[in-house]
């Protein structure tokens, strides 16, 4: 496997148990009875998606191919779990996990992220007889209808995320500039009428205006934020000497988790964390651009750009340069769903790299192996 991609995620894997650490003890001791209950949930979590990292790297390709369509079903039938009454659990207002046991809970939107991506490849790259000549439209209703489902959490960041993702590798296999401005001329009037036909959805984005319009109530998140930036500096306040997390923040070891860093780290701390962003998603494009294989191409495409949309989105929001989503920052937030999730997407991205390094491995052997063929047969013949 790609050992530097390996060393950028054991780094982002050890800085994430600090900052659940740092950001989460003082909330966990007042909330849960003892400073370490979200730390030791993930350590882990953390062990868990390694296991899940390192066995999806070093599965047969063939596998993933085959069980895509299957995890697209099983995330959509574990979405739906998500209005089921005694299953689905609510938090913030809307219902987006299942509950487990052991107060363990699951996103089955994370999940959802990563099967779309497989999907999405699929239908890009093998006929599917079974949809007949109603192939194109019945496509369309498979991809994005259970994504309406979303909506109905409500999961908004999420759902947006997966539309720019279907457009950015269509775009990519060919999509016409032509179709894209069609299809941008008809989704922002709907999207525009989702946001304001949505009471909290009007008031995030009124806050995002104009935060200091409401700084106790909705804007008082997005405050708090930015002063934990402003405190931190250059170099920061001091691992686990944040003002910010002391219930000023809320949020603090989940979505805002980035805050906490920027405030004890500093301005140093945050360009690392997102030098390592950056070198995997780059990594990700490299691979993508490496595979002479459609299909590995098309999922390794879609699964950077998850990724990256989900930082780019996170750190918008906690830097008030987006209106607040409820989206976890990979690695850094604490969550079970989003890390093995996460880990999850980079075992695909390393097994699809794998695959591509054998086979132009493979090439170059039998390449050598021909110009030796041909210079044996050329001194037999000259001798």
């Amino acid at each position: 496997m790609d050992r530097r991609i390996l060393v950028a995620l054991f780094f982002l894997l050890g800085i994430g148990l600090v900052q659940v650490y740092s950001s989460s003890f003082i909330f966990a001791t007042e909330v849960k009875g003892g400073g370490l209950y979200f730390f030791k949930k993930q350590a882990l979590f953390t062990l868990v998606a390694m296991i899940v990292l390192f066995t999806t790297a070093l599965i047969p390709w063939k596998a993933i191919e085959k069980w895509g369509y299957s995890i697209w079903w099983l995330a959509v039938f574990c979405l739906i779990g998500t209005f089921i009454p005694g299953v689905a659990h609510r938090a913030g207002g809307a219902a987006r996990w299942i509950r487990l046991p052991g107060d363990f809970f699951f996103e089955p939107s994370e999940l959802l992220k990563i099967a779309f991506c497989l999907l999405t490849a699929t239908f890009l790259t093998r006929k599917s007889p079974w949809l007949g000549k109603f192939e194109t439209p019945l496509k369309a209703i498979l991809l994005f209808g259970p994504l309406a489902l979303l909506l109905k959490q409500p999961d908004f960041g999420t759902f947006v995320i997966c539309l720019m993702v279907g457009l950015m590798v269509l775009f990519v296999f060919g999509l016409r500039w032509r179709t894209i401005a069609l299809m941008a001329a008809i989704g922002a009037p709907v999207l525009a009428f989702l946001v304001l036909n949505s009471p909290y959805r009007r008031a995030r984005l009124m806050t995002f205006l104009d935060p200091w319009s409401d700084p106790d109530q909705h804007g008082f998140q997005i405050i708090q934020s930015m002063l934990s930036f402003h405190s931190g500096g250059l170099t920061g306040v001091g691992l686990g000497q944040g003002q910010g997390k002391l219930f000023f923040l809320p949020e603090a070891h989940t979505d805002f988790t980035l805050a906490v860093l920027g405030e004890e780290m500093g301005f140093v701390g945050f360009i690392v964390v997102l030098l390592l962003y950056a070198y995997l998603v780059v990594r990700g494009l490299q691979i993508a651009l490496n595979s002479e294989n459609l299909f590995h191409r098309a999922v390794v495409i879609g699964l950077t750009s998850t990724f990256a949309l989900s930082i780019f989105v996170n750190m918008g929001v906690v830097l008030g340069l987006l209106p607040t989503k409820g989206l976890t920052l990979p690695f850094l937030s604490y969550g079970g769903s989003s890390l093995v999730a996460t880990c999850f997407l980079f075992g695909i991205l390393l097994n699809a790299e794998r695959q591509t390094r054998d086979m132009v491995r493979s090439k170059q052997t039998s390449r050598s192996a021909r110009k030796a063929t041909h210079w044996w047969k050329r001194k037999e013949t000259s001798s």
